[in-house]
C-alpha cells in the first residue's frame, strides 16, 4: 500500500497535501483499495466553504458507497472534473490524478492535528 509522506490523514482515510498555498483533497491508496472499483463520485461546487470533519462528498464503487469527510478547513476552489467523468483515477492514482478537491485552507493548523504518513501507516496496519 502507497503511503504519501507529503500528505496528513484522518483516520477514516482521506488525506490534504500541502500544494503552494492549496491543500490536495483525496482518499488514500488503502482506501480505494479496500473500495473496490470505484464507479461514482460526487464532489461539492467551487465556492463551497466547509469545516474540517463535515462530509464533503460521495464515493461509491462496486462494493459499498461512503461519505467523503473533510481533513482540513477551507473553500474549494478547484474540483477535479477528470475524476467526475472517470471514476476509476481514483483507483489508478489517488494521490496524482486521482484527487478529488483543492481547497484554499482557513485554518492552516488543522494540517499538523492530522495523522502523518507514519501515524497512519501504523492506524491501517501497514507499518
Amino acid at each position: 500500500m502507497a503511503i504519501d509522506k507529503n500528505a496528513r490523514y484522518l483516520e477514516s482515510h482521506e488525506y490534504a497535501k500541502p500544494e503552494g498555498e492549496l491543500m490536495v483533497i483525496g482518499i488514500s491508496d488503502h482506501a480505494q483499495a479496500e473500495l473496490g472499483d470505484v464507479v461514482f463520485v460526487e464532489l461539492p461546487n467551487v465556492g463551497k466553504e466547509l469545516d474540517k470533519g463535515v462530509v464533503f462528498g460521495t464515493i461509491e464503487s462496486v462494493k459499498a458507497a461512503s461519505d467523503l469527510y473533510m481533513p482540513i478547513s477551507g473553500k474549494v476552489v478547484e474540483v477535479n472534473e477528470e475524476v467526475k467523468n472517470d471514476p476509476s483515477l481514483v483507483n489508478k492514482d489517488c494521490y496524482g490524478s486521482g484527487w478529488l478537491i483543492k481547497v484554499a485552507p482557513t485554518k492552516l493548523s488543522e494540517f499538523e492535528s492530522l495523522l502523518d504518513a507514519e501515524s497512519y501507516g501504523t492506524s491501517i496496519g501497514e507499518v
